[in-house]
């Protein structure tokens, strides 16, 4: 995704956060990954600082594995930057 598109993606889904969330809120992350160790222990890494709910589910075929998350985010500003954070990681998807 080009620099612009991105910042437009997020633009876009800060506007949304924002109509329709009152924050502070808990806020539910889902993510979608190639069963790996070091690729899910990335993932908690970015959310061991907030107290949290992980959650997670493998697939039937047991090839992905699903990861949830809920969190208490202050704002839109801080949900956008734990999905930068994620978008770092190579091979995860976010939901």
């Amino acid at each position: 995704m080009s620099a612009s598109k991105e910042d437009e993606f997020y633009s876009n889904l800060k506007q949304k956060l924002n109509d329709q969330t009152a924050w502070p809120s808990i806020y539910l992350f889902k993510f979608i990954v190639k069963v790996n160790e070091e690729k899910v222990e990335a993932l908690t890494k970015v959310f061991e600082k907030e107290k949290n709910d992980i959650t997670l589910k493998p697939s039937s075929a047991g090839k992905y594995v699903s990861f949830s998350v809920k969190t208490m985010m202050l704002n839109a500003d801080s949900v956008i930057a734990k999905y930068k954070e994620v978008g770092k990681i190579e091979g995860v998807i976010a939901l």
